[in-house]
């Protein structure tokens, strides 16, 4: 992501220096005023560029990508984003530069393949997928939501489970889900399943459950629940409103497991990123008796 907020300085004259790199390649095509609306923030997938246009400069759309393209001169491909939309989560966007949008994207040893107009991939959930990287060592796991394998790839990679079973309805993100497998090497560890997690969750098998996905995800607690043995972990997601962040979401999950004849021990909350204004997308680490 390609963040520049700080004001520096020249050492020996003391001359201002534009903290966006996006005002040094533009500052002869564009007015004062336009420089300071610059985008100071943009995602980096493989060699495509995601940004968003503020209003003031949706006139000087191509200038600004590239503008970009200047900057990452590996980069082949400018889309602006505008929304996520539908139950797929599918990114609405605007190609500015280039036209490949399908790409490779390198994270912590792990390669995701995915066509960036059509898939969203969130660089705000690195962490929460480098920690999944660090649990589920020679377990069975199910990841109940698991796209183009956000989740199980890094787990897959640097754990080594015994099995994880990777659900997902969305038969493009499935076809990709499937691609990485084999781009990653996983293929003895990772089942691939096409179709609903509410049919396709096994029941009573796993010793860890991940639900990472988010808006309705509460929906689906008593299949992850079910799934679990007894003593398994639960890494449930939820977006929630700042004034409910960490209530709402264990209330929901102690609540889903009281109505299967279970208790569930809270330990651990996670803040991975604010969601939108007032919305926390969080992770409620439980462990099912």
């Amino acid at each position: 992501m390609g963040k520049n907020n700080s004001k520096l300085f020249n050492k020996n004259r003391g001359i201002p220096i534009p903290s966006n790199p996006l005002e040094t390649v533009l500052k002869d095509k564009l007015t004062p005023d336009e420089l300071k609306a610059l985008p100071r923030g943009w995602q980096i997938l493989g060699e495509v560029i995601l940004v968003h246009i503020p209003p003031a400069l949706q006139g000087k759309k191509a200038l600004v990508a590239d503008g970009l393209l200047r900057l990452y001169p590996r980069c082949r491909t400018v889309l602006e984003t505008l929304r996520i939309a539908g139950e797929y989560r599918q990114p609405m966007v605007e190609k500015l530069a280039g036209d490949r949008t399908e790409t490779l994207h390198k994270e912590n040893y792990v390669v995701y393949k995915l066509d960036a107009a059509r898939i969203m991939f969130s660089q705000g959930n690195f962490y929460e997928r480098r920690r999944m990287g660090t649990v589920g060592k020679s377990e069975r796991v199910v990841d109940m939501f698991a796209g183009i394998g956000y989740f199980t790839l890094p787990m897959a990679v640097h754990s080594r489970p015994e099995k994880i079973v990777a659900i997902e309805l969305n038969p493009l993100s499935y076809h990709y889900l499937c691609e990485n497998i084999a781009l990653n090497k996983v293929e003895g560890i990772v089942e691939p399943i096409l179709g609903d997690c509410r049919e396709k969750t096994p029941v009573g098998w796993a010793d860890r459950v991940i639900m990472g996905y988010v808006g309705r995800t509460h929906e689906y607690l008593p299949w992850g629940i079910r799934a679990l043995k007894p003593g398994g972990i639960l890494h449930y997601h939820e977006t929630t409103p700042d004034r409910l962040v960490f209530e709402r979401p264990i209330q929901n999950v102690k609540e889903a497991a009281k109505e299967q004849g279970r208790s569930a021990e809270i330990l651990n909350t996670i803040k991975v990123k604010k969601y939108s204004p007032g919305v926390w997308h969080v992770v409620i680490d439980a462990r099912l008796s």
